[in-house]
């Protein structure tokens, strides 16, 4: 593509040395970037791509794309913020393939990843080909595996390359996550969304976002950005949703749903075993009975926020129904890993996401046996978490084993301290410590009795584990079948 065809639609300060130059592609590596590719110089926390502009042309850079001149004899695109036009850039670089699908974005807290699978498997039932993009990478169908991604939103031009090999391959729907750093970091400018899913919204990313205000202004900017014709689905129960629903656009029709509130889809007669969640479900005045092969309050939650995606879609109420039944827990969300004692791998990291879980495998545990939660608090992350969810633990729980999650950069030891200042327990036998990931881990077959619940949260389905500047192979569903079986 011809350097003025790529920029004609981009609101560009100057045009430097203006060769129109052929582009082959779009990077902002100065290491990796391809011969005849545009250098988009971005500025992050540590570095500032301006700075391996020469290195990049160096390696076959035509062009920069950059927030100020520079000293080098390549044609220069110079905008106000290189980090709010990549996302543009990219777009127009593949074509605006989001116009071309039907782009279903799902944000929250929690539950992003459920449904958006939840969602592909409805709208796949439906007889249409839908693809998947977040925490867990891409899949271009659920019978896909996933191909690895570095982030629950992929930087704009990994994104919008995958939704033009999403078009190639003549797929028509796409469940993505969207996550607030993604929307704050415009990595989904240049998408063209249909509808938008909120999840929930509680306590999480305040090291980057400061303040609650702020993390809700970030997640709104997915429903503010909706097209008249598209829809809105929106949880009538969390305390945010009345905000959602007054920045969603005129044009754009909202569904509700909720347990608590009334809504237009809701869930009434909840029951929970080991084998799942049924409900009896309302859509409007039709009902329906559900059988969750999925546990715990937030798997109704979610089932009923892609219940609503589909419907919304214009999709038969059975047939979403049946798409519920039939999708199995994702990896790493409420996954049993041993029956006896019941041990459950969850990815629950944030105050609230581990008091769901608690909760959900307090309605699985005996009388008379022990609900013991293993846990641990990621470094370089929202300290002011940590004792939140010592205190959560502490309350929901009847042991406590308090371990390493990511503890990147920071000392291991310091975020354990913060975890144990929400912690009152001072019995020995109800709170133990353990540093080392895998220990605590092989500490529990000794405190686990046959009929416990067991839950490893946290990591749920990461195979890593990040210790200063190393990252080593980590499972817990590994090391908890290693241990139990």
């Amino acid at each position: 593509m011809k350097l003025s065809e790529l920029i004609k639609d981009i609101k560009t300060k100057n045009v430097l040395n203006n060769r129109d130059t052929e582009i082959t592609g779009i990077s902002y590596n100065s290491k990796t970037v391809g011969k005849g590719e545009i250098f988009v110089c971005l500025k992050g926390e540590h570095s500032d791509g301006h700075e391996y502009a020469k290195m990049a042309v160096q390696n076959g850079a035509a062009a920069l794309f950059c927030e100020k001149e520079l000293d080098i004899d390549v044609p220069q695109v110079i905008v106000d913020s290189t980090r709010h036009c990549i996302a543009d850039l990219a777009a127009a670089f593949y074509n605006y393939p989001s116009k071309n699908i039907k782009l279903i974005g799902v944000t929250g807290t929690n539950g992003k990843t459920t449904v958006t699978h939840l969602i592909q498997r409805i709208v796949e039932d439906a007889k249409h080909r839908c693809a998947l993009i977040g925490t867990l990478g891409y899949k271009l169908s659920g019978k896909d595996s996933y191909h690895d991604a570095k982030h629950t939103t992929p930087q704009a031009p990994e994104l919008q390359k995958t939704l033009e090999m999403i078009c190639e391959n003549k797929i028509d729907y796409v469940a993505m996550e969207v996550s607030s750093h993604a929307l704050e970091q415009n990595r989904v400018g240049g998408c063209d969304f249909d509808g938008a899913v909120f999840t929930n919204l509680t306590q999480d990313h305040l090291d980057y976002h400061i303040t609650m205000n702020n993390y809700f202004e970030a997640k709104a900017l997915l429903f503010r950005g909706l097209k008249p014709g598209g829809f809105a689905v929106i949880n009538n129960d969390d305390e945010y949703a009345e905000r959602f629903k007054a920045v969603v656009p005129e044009g754009v029709k909202i569904y509700t749903y909720g347990i608590k509130n009334d809504a237009d889809i809701t869930a009434r007669d909840i029951d929970f075993s080991i084998h799942g969640a049924k409900f009896n479900c309302k859509v409007n005045d039709e009902t329906g009975a559900v059988n969750l092969q999925m546990n715990g309050m937030f798997s109704v939650y979610n089932a009923l926020a892609a219940l609503a995606a589909g419907i919304a879609m214009g999709f038969d109420k059975d047939i979403c129904i049946k798409a519920l039944e039939e999708t199995k827990s994702v990896d790493g969300r409420f996954e049993i890993v041993n029956k006896q004692p019941l041990v459950i791998v969850d990815y629950a990291h944030t105050p609230d996401g581990l008091e769901n879980v608690l909760k959900a495998a307090r309605e699985l545990t005996p009388e008379g046996s022990n609900l013991i939660c293993m846990f641990g608090c990621g470094g370089d992350r929202d300290a002011t978490k940590r004792p939140k969810m010592g205190k959560i633990a502490d309350e929901a729980a009847d042991i406590v084993v308090v371990t390493s999650d990511n503890p990147r950069s920071e000392d291991p030891q310091l975020i354990i301290s913060d975890i144990l200042a929400g912690i009152k327990t001072v019995n020995t036998q109800k709170v133990y410590v353990e540093p080392d990931r895998r220990t605590a881990i092989s500490m529990l077959k000794n405190i686990a009795k046959e009929n416990d619940v067991v839950v490893l949260a946290g990591k749920g389905h990461e195979d890593y584990q990040i210790l200063k500047n190393e990252t080593i192979h980590f499972d817990d569903r590994e090391e908890a079948r290693k241990v139990f079986n």
